[in-house]
């Protein structure tokens, strides 16, 4: 879809991208949205480039977005999420700056189930970042902890970012490579 220029109906919380800093845009601002990926909008204004949660597109003029767990999540039947069903949760998630999910950018270095005593079921997940340096590792963090936390069955997860190994581009999957015009 092509920019959008906006003109934002109230003021926003935003991320500074690729800072990472918290920030907020004044109702008025005059926006263009560049990317709109897993729900979430990459704009940008005179004063840089930020990320507007899918919670707050009301302020854009879209359609708000929220994934929260579904009636099957709550009554979920105590089997382990589908393992299918995780990953495709993940493609969900972007870096702001890159039109590919993280599954594809080769980001997911590991996904791990096990059952709760509480009941339900806590995921684990280490995922890497395409640079050491980038400062919305936490929010791309708490985007996979939110999708995998929607999934039946999961009543849990965590989300770790780790180095080992570095990332590098051979890691991205073809269809990764293809939105990218790398082949």
């Amino acid at each position: 879809m092509p920019d959008d220029q906006v003109t934002l109906t109230r003021e926003v919380e935003v991320t500074l991208i690729p800072q990472g800093t918290p920030m907020s845009l004044p109702e008025g601002e005059t926006v263009t949205i560049t990317h709109r990926l897993g729900g979430n909008f990459t704009v940008m204004t005179h004063n840089g480039m930020f990320r507007i949660k899918g919670v707050d597109a009301d302020c854009l003029g879209e359609e708000v977005t929220q994934t929260t767990k579904d009636a099957a999540a709550v009554s979920h039947d105590g089997t382990p999420p589908e393992h299918d069903t995780l990953w495709e949760a993940l493609k969900s998630v972007f870096d702001p700056e890159i039109p590919v999910n993280i599954v594809d950018l080769g980001l997911v270095y590991s996904l791990e189930t096990n059952a709760r005593e509480e009941g339900g079921h806590k995921i684990t997940m280490d995922m890497t970042l395409t640079a050491p340096g980038c400062g919305m590792g936490p929010a791309i963090a708490e985007d996979a902890k939110m999708r995998l936390e929607s999934v039946a069955g999961v009543s849990e997860a965590q989300v770790e970012i780790v180095w080992d190994p570095p990332w590098n581009q051979d890691m991205i999957t073809e269809e990764g490579k293809m939105v990218l015009g790398l082949i």
